[in-house]
């Protein structure tokens, strides 16, 4: 399944509503930063209702790797959110 890393950058007025939409996703690892694994279907999903809050000036990035196992993940300092797997 592919793996995904996505930041956004929206006013503050909508900051809220992309923290809930991406934390159904998506890890939350720092402020506006999310990452984990979606389905071709749901990375549509989230892609459209991101675009549904977006307005001008907003703007959203997504990283797409072909699995988890290709990445490297070095973090410095305190995590927001700590990453776990449940299986």
């Amino acid at each position: 399944m592919p793996y995904f890393i996505a930041v956004y950058d929206v006013n503050q007025k909508r900051v809220g509503k992309m923290l809930k939409l991406f934390r159904r996703y998506l890890t939350w690892i720092q402020n506006s930063v999310f990452e984990g694994e979606l389905t071709p279907a749901q990375f549509k999903s989230l892609q459209w209702e991101a675009e549904q809050l977006m307005q001008e000036g907003d703007g959203v990035v997504f990283y797409q790797m072909r699995d988890e196992r290709y990445t490297e993940r070095i973090a410095l300092g305190e995590e927001k959110n700590q990453r776990t797997r449940f299986l």
